[in-house]
């Protein structure tokens, strides 16, 4: 039997339930990490600035990360990790790899000249000489598994007769596809850092680049076919 209301009794609100899971307290580290890396570079940066900026105690910190070079590595893993999942999660459409490639391009392009992206890039190039062990985190944890992405749709491809990379061998193929998207993009960025390419201007670097990994390497029907 439903239950009746008493006189007088004020109306119950439904209540607005938020559902934004709510930052871990290594996220929070993370983040505060990230920026003062990206703001200051390395060898500027200190812990006592990470700590001060995530408004935690110091034993939160080095609880985690019991160096500095511990915790900018777990910045570059993480921020790397977003990426590569993020192009692992991508739909494609399988009967028209230049849509395929242009997708892909677009989607990486956009983050490697993305202000954070590039400023990833100055740190780590920066510091790499005297810290060749961040150099080989972030190759690993970046270059090397957006290569290996690259390079497993690249073989899915080729199984469907769309290309041919024999030649050169899938992990060469993807390597040149993400070299020659990145090549006059990154750099022209990285020279002009008060400038932002504009959609248009990466639409037309993911099109050149397409065009010519295509020109190279996608099977093309035979005459008559």
């Amino acid at each position: 039997m439903a239950t009746q209301k008493e006189p007088g009794a004020p109306a119950r609100r439904a209540r607005n339930i938020d559902t934004t899971p709510t930052p871990s307290r290594a996220d929070i580290v993370l983040n505060a990490a990230r920026s003062v890396f990206l703001a200051h570079g390395f060898s500027a940066a200190t812990t006592d600035m990470i700590q001060r900026e995530a408004r935690v105690s110091k034993s939160t910190v080095y609880a985690s990360w019991p160096t500095k070079e511990a915790l900018f590595a777990a910045v570059i893993q993480r921020e790397c990790g977003q990426f590569a999942n993020s192009l692992r999660h991508m739909e494609f459409e399988s009967d028209d790899i230049t849509r395929s490639l242009t997708t892909l391009a677009r989607a990486y392009l956009t983050l490697i000249v993305s202000p954070m992206g590039l400023a990833l890039f100055r740190v780590i190039v920066a510091e790499t000489p005297r810290f060749p062990e961040l150099g080989r985190t972030f190759y690993a944890a970046g270059p090397e598994v957006v290569a290996g992405i690259v390079g497993q749709f690249l073989e899915r491809a080729a199984a469907r007769g769309q290309i041919d990379v024999q030649a050169v061998g899938y992990t060469s193929a993807a390597n040149l596809f993400i070299s020659i998207v990145r090549g006059e993009a990154q750099l022209e960025c990285l020279t002009h850092p008060n400038a932002r390419p504009s959609d248009a201007q990466i639409d037309r670097w993911v099109e050149a680049a397409v065009h010519t990994f295509v020109s190279a390497f996608v099977k093309r029907p035979e005459a008559g076919q």
